[in-house]
C-alpha cells in the first residue's frame, strides 16, 4: 500500500491496533512507539500515536513524551488529540491526579481512544509506567490494555534486572487472556548485561519485533528500521 495515497483516504482495512507497555519506567517506550509509528507510516498510511494519560511536565512547560508521539503521527497531531490526561508531578499518574483532585475516568480514556482511531489505519496506544502501574483505586493500564483488546507490546530495555522485568510483565499480560504481539529490546547504553538478549531471546514467550542499538539523540525514522511489525496484523 502507498501511504501516500492513502493519507487522505478512509481505511479500507480493519484497523490495526496495539498497547505498547514496558518493563519499567524509561526503557524506552515513547521511543519505540515513535518509531514504530514511523513504520506503520511507510506501509499503511494514516497513524495516531496516542499516550492519554502523562505525568511529568518539564521546565519548558512541555510533555516531552506527548510532544515526540504526536510529531510521529501521520498525519501530525495536536495535543490534545494525542494526550487526555496530562499530569504536572513527575511520579505516578494515579498518585499525580489525587495530588490535583482529580480521578483519571476509565470510561473517558477509552472514549478518547476511540475517537482519535477514527479515520486511522493504525493506532498505537502508549501507556505509563510498567505494565501494572495503577491508575486509580481499583484499576490501571492492565485493565485498560484489557478494555481495549489490542494486542500487547512490551518494551524491554536491555540492563541488569531486565530478564526478570520482562518475563514476569509477560507473564501479567497473558494471565489477562490479552494477545501478546510481540517485545522491542531497546539498548539504553552501549554496553549492556552479557546475555540478558540472549535469554530473552530464548525464554520470551512471544516474538522479538526488534533489537534498538543504542545511539544518542536518534531519530524516530533511524529507530524504524530496526523494527518489524507485528504478525498478527496479517
Amino acid at each position: 500500500m502507498n501511504p501516500a495515497e492513502t493519507l487522505g483516504n478512509p481505511p479500507t482495512q480493519p484497523l490495526r491496533s496495539l498497547f505498547v507497555t514496558g518493563t519499567d519506567t524509561g526503557v524506552g517506550k515513547t521511543a519505540v512507539t515513535a518509531a514504530l509509528a514511523q513504520r506503520c507510516a511507510r506501509e499503511m498510511g494514516r497513524v495516531a500515536a496516542l499516550k492519554p494519560v502523562v505525568s511529568g511536565v518539564e521546565a519548558d512547560g512541555q510533555w516531552s513524551d506527548v510532544e515526540i508521539l504526536r510529531a510521529a503521527s501521520t498525519p501530525p497531531r495536536s495535543f490534545e488529540q494525542t494526550c487526555l490526561y496530562a499530569l504536572d508531578p513527575p511520579i505516578a499518574p494515579h498518585w499525580a491526579a489525587a495530588q490535583a483532585g482529580l480521578a483519571l475516568e476509565r470510561r473517558k480514556i477509552r472514549q478518547f481512544i476511540k475517537q482519535q482511531s477514527a479515520g486511522m489505519h493504525a493506532v498505537l496506544v502508549e501507556g505509563a509506567g510498567g505494565f501494572l502501574v495503577p491508575l486509580g483505586d481499583n484499576w490501571g493500564f492492565a485493565d485498560l490494555a484489557h478494555d481495549l483488546q489490542f494486542p500487547v507490546l512490551l518494551v524491554v530495555g536491555l540492563r541488569l534486572g531486565a530478564i526478570n522485568h520482562a518475563l514476569l510483565s509477560a507473564e501479567a499480560i497473558l494471565a489477562r487472556a490479552l494477545p501478546m504481539a510481540g517485545w522491542v529490546a531497546n539498548h539504553l547504553q552501549s554496553d549492556l548485561a552479557p546475555g540478558t538478549l540472549e535469554t530473552l531471546q530464548r525464554l520470551m514467550p512471544s516474538p522479538c519485533l526488534g533489537e534498538i542499538p543504542f545511539q544518542a539523540e536518534a531519530s524516530s525514522v533511524w529507530r524504524s528500521q530496526y523494527l518489524s511489525l507485528p504478525a498478527c496484523w496479517d
